[in-house]
């Protein structure tokens, strides 16, 4: 995305906010509304092209003759009032009634309300969209178009949408802790604006790529802006900077886009987030995901049956963990024991992974270390059931400014076979490996404007991927690091990173924490001999007592 795109994008967001739109979550879904009837105007231009050819295209128009006025590039040289009510009394209800010629379009608009009131704003912002050519743009530069008006409006102070987003650093780590691939029925059951699916596409793109370029997570670009020549070099000055890979999936094969498309699924409580991962996935080149409004808790939340026992190879979530829900609104086969969200989250997440699924899933500390039976029922599921590879300890400020509660992952996998023994037993090898993040290249503390100070300098996360591909590498047999609880050299610095067994965890009511197993190093004794230092001292207040004396001396003289 260029310097150009990223001008235009600012004037649209400059507009917007001046013109009464200031609400994150209502300009993102105002913006989306516009962008997919512009996406849409220009898929119909095949269409045109197909009858100049005498060719029937394989699905119908969405704008025959008679709806042809509802179409981006006719309406969109008129202006004042006239544009303003008509884009709101006319094309928004015709769009959301094409139900049997385009559901998820039709599904897309139902119920949409279009918030535009100044008509000078409303005709600036088409006349600056309308400059965009999508279809000459690749999915990874539609999909930074959309990427950088969130992370902007993330950045805004008081923004409520930063709270539906993780943040990509962190998102680097779980999609690359569960490395999904092509064939991968792929979950996130609290989705919010898509971010962790729109990476598990980017990742499964770069393993099927020719060549890849890195990109660095404060977005496409920032070595330039940073004085850098390539992200190669800024490498070099600064070994610490984290990247990802990009490619254009140039080595999947035609059959495997349906089957990624058909890979993603999604759910979240918010018709108007639901709004915005949909067209996150669009401008990703993925306009048929599986996304749509449920509550995932919920006895009456939206699922079907086939929702309910439908099983993935990969989930991740980063769910909300702050609510409490009425026993009897909770479906049936949660636990009984609990109204935590966090709780309920992770027991669905358990319960939907297929054999040989994996998981990675944010959780709040309190998890780790709750007392409660349904806390330590779940953790002991979890421990003696399913394979958890690793706890993932997070900075402090990693959801800052939006929340500062502690919070880790926890990365585990369910196992291939349905009778694999995994009761603690002696013979049993199998050990938990946990690692503290101590920064994840932002300061924990600087919050200006709503937005952190990046630290590229001062970031754990990639030396833990590189710890965690060796961990993997040994068919999680043999983590890095020091047993817990272990006595460590005086003076040895502390580890980021130590292991357990099965075993230890269970005596320690099954806790998940740090503090229980964490290594420690005593401090060196001093070996100098205790009457050398009482010379020293009786040494030090001679002198002291002199040099009183000789002041006594000098004030009365």
């Amino acid at each position: 995305m260029n310097s150009e795109i990223r001008q235009k994008l600012d004037r649209i967001t400059n507009v917007m906010w001046s013109g009464g739109l200031a609400n994150p979550i209502t300009y993102v879904e105002q913006l989306c509304y516009l962008l997919y009837l512009k996406l849409l105007d220009e898929a119909e231009n095949q269409h045109t092209q197909a009858e100049l050819l005498g060719i029937t295209l394989d699905r119908p128009t969405l704008f025959p003759a008679q709806a042809r006025r509802y179409r981006w590039s006719e309406w969109r040289f008129q202006s004042g009032r006239e544009l303003l009510d008509f884009v709101s009394d006319e094309v928004f209800p015709y769009m959301a009634s094409l139900v049997r010629e385009a559901p998820a379009v039709a599904t897309f608009f139902a119920d949409a309300r279009f918030q535009f009131e100044d008509p000078h704003v409303f005709k600036e912002v088409v006349d600056i969209l309308d400059t965009f050519q999508f279809a000459k743009l690749g999915p990874d530069v539609k999909g930074d178009i959309f990427e950088y008006q969130l992370l902007k409006l993330q950045n805004q102070a008081k923004s409520d949408l930063g709270q539906y987003r993780t943040p990509r650093q962190l998102r680097q780590v779980m999609i690359q802790m569960v490395d999904p691939d092509i064939g991968d029925a792929i979950c996130d059951p609290a989705c919010g604006t898509a971010g962790l699916i729109v990476e598990a596409l980017d990742h499964i793109l770069a393993k099927y790529s020719t060549t890849t370029r890195l990109i660095p997570i404060y977005g496409e670009g920032w070595e330039e802006r940073n004085g850098f020549k390539s992200v190669e070099e800024a490498l070099e000055k600064i070994p610490n900077l984290q990247t990802y890979p990009r490619g254009i999936g140039d080595k999947l094969a035609k059959d495997d886009w349906g089957k990624l498309e058909a890979s993603f699924y999604g759910y979240d409580v918010s018709a108007q987030m639901i709004r915005v991962s949909l067209m996150n996935l669009v401008l990703h080149g993925v306009p048929r995901a599986r996304l749509r409004r449920a509550n995932a808790l919920s006895e009456t939340g939206g699922l079907t049956e086939d929702d309910k026992s439908r099983k993935y190879k990969v989930v991740v979530a980063n769910p909300p963990f702050a609510g409490l829900l009425p026993r009897d609104s909770i479906r049936a086969d949660l636990p009984p024991n609990s109204k935590k969200s966090e709780l309920l989250f992770l027991a669905i997440m358990m319960d939907s992974l297929a054999p040989g699924g994996r998981c990675a899933v944010v959780v709040p500390e309190g998890l780790l270390f709750g007392s409660t039976e349904a806390h330590v029922d779940l953790r002991q599921k979890l421990v003696e059931n399913f394979h958890l590879q690793a706890v993932v300890f997070l900075p402090a400020g990693v959801f800052k400014p939006y929340a500062g509660v502690k919070t880790s992952v926890l990365v585990f996998q369910r196992p291939v076979s349905s009778t694999e023994n995994l009761k603690l037993e002696p013979s049993n090898s199998r050990r938990v490996w946990f690692y503290e993040i101590k920064n994840d290249g932002y300061d924990s503390d600087k919050v200006p404007g709503g937005g952190r100070v990046e630290t590229p300098n001062d970031n754990g996360i990639p030396a833990m991927l590189a710890a965690w591909k060796t961990y993997k590498a040994s068919g999680f047999q043999a983590p890095p690091g020091p047993e817990a609880n272990s006595l460590l050299a005086p003076d040895t610095a502390e580890p980021a990173c130590w292991w357990a067994t099965l075993e230890r965890i269970a005596k320690s009511s099954y806790n998940l924490s740090a503090a229980p197993y964490k290594p420690t190093s005593p401090t060196r004794a001093n070996a100098e001999d205790p009457l050398a230092l009482v010379d020293e001292l009786l040494a030090l207040e001679t002198s002291i007592t002199a040099g009183i004396q000789t002041l006594r001396e000098q004030l009365s003289a």
